[in-house]
């Protein structure tokens, strides 16, 4: 099956420890982190949508422009772009990258931080509305004449894109929400279906019932998980790492937090938890305990509320490479990845811990093939 490797460019330097210095769009991190990640060996990187952020079309234009071979998966939100021009500005993208462009959609838990930009529409209704608006990019990405479309949120007459992806067909579509509403559409439209870092109970359980709403379409969706890996060459420097980790988070929220998104509604929960299911599914988890399976840590999921991409597996490399091989036997190919000092860490993903993996999975898929 093999294994692609996402990282991560953010639009500035920030994390869950550190504090965000320099402009909205600082555009040297942005370059270093893009070419330090297309050095160190990952296939794609992740370039993130917010309510208040940059917009992320525009960087990841950048990133191809000062990259060679990386990856780009943009994170889109559906229902402020009409689907038409979406999909023109994906294609266009993807044509001046040659061929590197992938689109992640994220439909959005959060009522209050989709009300930032006067989306008021409850979640099933963006679900809803999200069947659509890919409905109407497959179509505009792969119709060579006009075609119709009558549905509750979108009504195209005679629509047509002259700009068609570098492949001729369509963008990877990776897709992200694991609420009751979200999974049909997934089902029906995700190439790649995306979980956070889950227990293997959870992402057993979820990529079955992802397998199980795509089987009717006759689809067959990848998977891939988001972690943030501690590594250090003992495995008790790493939890002692991991305990650092943990603690500068703690202070820095104490101290006004990171500055990573200084007015995002996501920051304000109140007292019913997190708006969606993927960060309570990581509070399930975090609730268990802050070690679990074989070194899954829940510290940060449990200080944050779970807000993104927040667990993180602890260990030597070849301990995490071996758990993310437990992961690869669940069916996930694809690894989404990024540490809590983005750059230093991505370099040691890139020494340290995507070779192990890689190798570890060729020989997992060619034992494999023997067996047959």
């Amino acid at each position: 099956m093999g294994v692609e490797f996402i990282g991560y460019v953010g639009h500035f330097n920030s994390s869950e420890t550190m504090r965000r210095t320099g402009p909205a769009v600082d555009v040297p991190q942005i370059e270093a982190s893009a070419k330090t990640q297309e050095h160190v060996g990952f296939d794609r990187v992740l370039v993130a949508f917010h309510s208040n952020s940059a917009e992320s079309i525009l960087i990841g234009q950048h990133i191809a422009h000062v990259t060679e071979r990386l990856g780009l998966m943009i994170a889109h939100r559906p229902g402020f772009t009409a689907p038409t021009l979406a999909a023109r500005q994906l294609a266009t993208l993807d044509q001046i990258s040659r061929g590197r462009a992938a689109v992640h959609i994220i439909t959005g838990g959060n009522d209050a931080e989709l009300a930032q930009d006067g989306d008021h529409l409850t979640k099933d209704e963006r679900y809803a509305r999200t069947d659509e608006y890919l409905d109407i990019l497959r179509q505009e990405w792969r119709s060579t004449t006009p075609f119709d479309y009558a549905g509750r949120y979108y009504r195209v007459d005679r629509g047509f894109g002259d700009v068609k992806p570098y492949n001729g067909s369509s963008l990877p579509v990776y897709f992200g929400g694991a609420s009751a509403a979200a999974i049909p559409v997934a089902g029906k439209h995700a190439d790649v279906y995306a979980l956070w870092g889950e227990t293997y109970h959870q992402v057993r359980e979820l990529v079955a019932r992802v397998r199980a709403a795509a089987a009717p379409f006759g689809r067959q969706p990848k998977f891939s998980l988001s972690l943030r890996p501690v590594l250090a060459d003992t495995e008790a420097k790493a939890w002692a790492k991991a305990d650092d980790i943990l603690e500068r988070a703690k202070a820095l929220r104490q101290s006004g937090g990171s500055g990573r998104s200084p007015h995002n509604a996501r920051q304000d929960q109140g007292a019913a938890g997190p708006a969606n299911e993927g960060s309570r599914r990581l509070l399930a988890a975090a609730a268990q305990g802050a070690r679990l399976d074989k070194r899954l840590w829940t510290g940060i999921a449990m200080l944050t509320g779970a807000q993104g991409n927040s667990t993180g597996l602890v260990g030597t490399p070849d301990q995490v490479a071996e758990a993310l091989l437990d992961y690869y036997d669940l069916g996930i190919s694809t690894f989404l990845i990024r540490g809590f000092d983005p750059l230093v860490d991505a370099i040691q993903y890139g020494r340290e811990l995507v070779p192990r993996v890689r190798h570890l999975v060729a020989e997992r898929d060619a034992s494999k093939v023997a067996a047959v």
